[in-house]
C-alpha cells in the first residue's frame, strides 16, 4: 500500500500483509506528522454466472427459467353417454366425406343463387341450413365459462347442447388468454372465480378494455346465487348485461336467446348507423 503524507507529501510504502483491517495511525518519518489512514478496500469478487442478480442466502439458480405463455382455456366437449362404448354401435361409414360433400353442395347452391340474383339486378341473402339470424341464432356464438366446478360444467353442457362453441377456464390465466386469442360473444363469470388471483376483477377489466365495437358484441353474464335471473337493476350495479342464478342454468340457452333479441333491438338504430352487427 502506498500513501502520501498530507503535510510534506512524502511517499510512504507499507506492506499489505502487515496492515490492520480497520483505520490506523501513521507517523511520517520525514516530518514526524501523525495522520490517519484507511486500509485498501477488499476486491469485489467476480460475478458467478451461475448465480442470479439477486439471490437469497446461499441458494443458487441451477438453471435459467424461461417465460412460458399460459395456455388458453380449452374447448369443452360433451362426453359420450354411459354405455356407448359397450354397445359397440358402428360409426356411420363415410361420415366425414358425406359432410364435406354436403358443404360443397351448399356452397355451390349459394354461389349459383347469388349469381342469379345479381343477374336479375337484385340482392339475395342466402343463409346456410341450420343457421339462425342474429336475433335468435346461436350456432356461431362462442362462450367462455369462468365459474366453480359444478356451475362451469353445467353451463358448458347446456350451451354445447344449444349449439354454442364453449370454452371452460380453470383459472384466470386461461380465461385471459382465451379472450385475447378469440373474440368471445358470451362471458359467464362467477365473482368468486379464482379468488386467490382475483380472477373476476381481471376478467372484468379485460372486458372493459375492449374496443367499444367489440365490447358491445361481448355479452357479460354475471353468475350469482344471491341474485334473481334477469334482474336489470342488479345487472346495472354489477356492470353486466345479464344476471344468471345458478338454479336457472338449465334454461340458459333460451334465456340468452331472449336477452340477445332484446339487446339487439335496443341497439338496432345505433348498429345500423355504425354499420355494425349485433350479437
Amino acid at each position: 500500500m502506498i500513501i502520501n503524507c498530507p503535510q510534506c507529501s512524502a511517499r510512504l510504502v507499507l506492506e499489505d500483509s502487515k496492515l490492520p483491517s480497520r483505520q490506523f495511525r501513521v507517523c511520517c518519518p520525514k516530518c514526524q506528522h501523525n495522520f490517519d489512514a484507511q486500509p485498501p478496500a477488499a476486491p469485489i469478487p467476480a460475478l458467478d454466472p451461475r448465480r442470479a442478480a439477486i439471490t437469497i442466502g446461499d441458494v443458487e439458480f441451477t438453471s435459467q427459467t424461461r417465460y412460458q405463455r399460459p395456455a388458453a382455456a380449452p374447448a369443452f366437449r360433451l362426453e359420450p353417454p354411459p354405455g356407448a362404448e359397450e354397445t359397440g354401435a358402428p360409426a356411420v361409414p363415410g361420415a366425414d366425406e358425406l359432410a364435406r360433400a354436403l358443404a360443397a353442395f351448399l356452397q355451390q347452391s349459394m354461389t349459383s343463387a347469388g349469381g342469379v340474383a345479381a343477374a336479375a339486378g337484385g340482392a339475395m341473402s342466402v343463409k346456410p341450413v341450420g343457421v339462425k339470424d342474429q336475433n335468435g341464432g346461436n350456432s356461431h356464438h362462442r362462450a367462455l365459462v369462468c365459474a366453480d366446478v359444478e356451475s362451469r360444467y353445467a353451463a358448458a353442457r347446456v350451451l354445447v347442447e344449444g349449439g354454442y362453441e364453449v370454452f371452460v377456464a380453470e383459472d384466470t390465466a386461461q380465461a385471459i388468454e382465451r379472450m385475447r386469442a378469440d373474440h368471445m360473444d358470451v362471458v359467464i363469470l362467477d365473482p368468486a372465480f379464482d379468488l386467490e388471483e382475483k380472477g373476476a376483477a381481471f376478467i372484468r377489466r379485460e372486458i372493459s378494455s375492449l374496443r367499444p365495437g367489440l365490447r358491445r358484441r361481448t355479452f357479460y353474464v354475471h353468475l350469482a346465487a344471491d341474485l334473481r335471473t334477469g334482474d336489470p337493476h342488479a345487472a346495472f350495479i354489477n356492470h353486466a348485461n345479464f344476471i344468471l342464478n345458478p338454479a336457472d342454468v338449465e334454461d340458459l340457452p333460451d334465456l340468452l336467446e331472449r336477452a340477445f333479441r332484446e339487446f339487439n333491438e335496443l341497439y338496432q338504430d345505433f348498429n345500423h348507423a355504425a354499420q355494425a352487427a349485433g350479437i
